[in-house]
């Protein structure tokens, strides 16, 4: 295997090393802060073996499930947690939430722009679904950032007019050029929300964003956040999963949803999961900071490369797991991510190729050679095949072998150049 990685990119890895030193070294600080937030609140809560036992059928009186919620809580500021199998991405975590807290007459309102592609059917801006939000009477209202933050005159004026349920964050940037919101932005913009009505709920999609800042939107003033396990809480770990932290009320409520009236967060057996569980947030902060060495790393060597568009850059303030470079045409795209394949430890030997994916407008092209299918905590790049064809990768449960991803995915794009 050692033909497979070009000597320029290895030679110009070595210099990436040294380079990194210090960007690493914030990193490191970032991870030890939450490593402690998450050892505390085990120790806090008593975790034993006997919290692993599996429960079936109901889940009456599993102990481990609701301390392992408890946990979930803690960690990210919260009152209360659902923290469930059930709940199988976050796209249905951020559904779950929604359907919940959103009821005919009441008002959306979107304030970092237009949500996420799979997440506009949900809301019924696409598609056709009799499940949509709107097509059950919830009004939609949209406000778009400007310069890469929160419009707060816009939102201020719209807030003091009155009749918004839900304020909806997505802190991630999804498939747009903006970048990603910092727990600062979000501090802001939900003090003068609160300040001006503070019955209006706020909920942030917090997808990508978990445990890579030293705060969470909890610990600012958001009133529930949503996210999947098979991204960063689940430390690689966990094989499926969804988590909804915030307010007891608010947290009730979206149990409800889940189960049924009446019965909340008492029922669903955790189909011997909760070892993953506990094992995937106790790897969690260590991961998170492998996926943004891995990140850092590919953001340099694509810039002394001569590439542009590179999002965040090397040495900038990051707030998610989401690295994003413009590789100026299809065929780089796609070789990127063949090569990222090629790299993997599982299927390396397929050959990935632009096709349709449900609830995405154009052909995307995705590499993920991961032990759990989606899990975008482990190295993965996907992208939607059109100008100005922008790779959008996160993950590397290891710097090693996510930084050997990115080596072969280079090396495959410069093949005969």
């Amino acid at each position: 295997m050692q033909n497979v990685l070009d000597e320029k990119i290895v030679n110009l890895a070595m210099k990436a090393d040294k380079a990194l030193i210090p960007v690493f070294d914030k990193l490191d600080e970032v991870c030890e802060v939450n490593s402690r937030k998450v050892i505390e609140a085990f120790i806090k809560n008593r975790v034993s073996s006997g919290d692993f036992t599996d429960i079936n059928g109901y889940g009456y009186y599993d102990g481990g499930r609701d301390k392992l919620e408890k946990i979930f809580a803690e960690v990210l500021g919260g009152e209360d947690a659902l923290v469930r199998p059930h709940i199988m991405s976050g796209t249905n975590a951020i559904a779950l939430v929604l359907s919940a807290l959103l009821h005919h007459g009441d008002t959306m309102l979107s304030i970092s722009g237009l949500p996420y592609d799979s997440l506009r059917g949900i809301i019924g801006l696409t598609g056709n679904s009799t499940q949509s939000l709107m097509r059950n009477g919830v009004l939609y209202e949209q406000i778009d950032l400007v310069n890469n933050d929160f419009d707060y005159d816009k939102i201020e004026a719209r807030i003091k007019k009155g009749g918004v349920t839900v304020v909806a964050i997505q802190r991630s940037r999804g498939y747009s050029d903006r970048k990603s919101l910092t727990i600062a932005q979000h501090e802001k913009v939900i003090k003068k929300i609160k300040d001006i009505d503070k019955n209006v709920i706020v909920m942030v999609d917090n997808c990508y964003g978990e445990l890579v800042e030293t705060k969470e939107p909890t610990e600012v003033g958001a009133d529930i956040i949503v996210g999947s396990l098979m991204k960063n809480l689940g430390g690689g770990i966990a094989s499926s999963g969804g988590y909804v932290v915030g307010k007891t009320e608010l947290i009730e409520q979206v149990a409800e949803r889940l189960t049924a009236p009446g019965i909340g967060k008492s029922l669903g057996a955790n189909f011997n999961q909760n070892l993953q569980f506990f094992k995937g947030l106790y790897m969690a902060p260590s991961a998170v900071k492998n996926a943004l060495k891995t990140a850092v790393f590919t953001a340099w060597m694509l810039k002394n490369l001569g590439f542009e568009g590179i999002d965040p850059a090397f040495d900038e303030f990051r707030t998610d797991i989401i690295q994003t470079v413009s590789l100026k045409n299809e065929e780089n795209l796609v070789k990127f991510c063949q090569g990222m394949q090629k790299g993997s430890p599982v299927d390396s030997f397929a050959t990935v190729e632009p096709g349709e994916m449900p609830g995405y407008p154009h052909d995307e092209v995705m590499a993920a050679g991961t032990f759990t299918q989606g899990s975008t905590i482990e190295l993965s790049c996907d992208a939607p095949v059109t100008e100005p064809y922008t790779a959008y990768m996160q993950g590397g449960l290891t710097y090693e072998y996510g930084k050997y991803g990115v080596l072969v995915a280079l090396s495959e794009m410069v093949k005969g150049k």
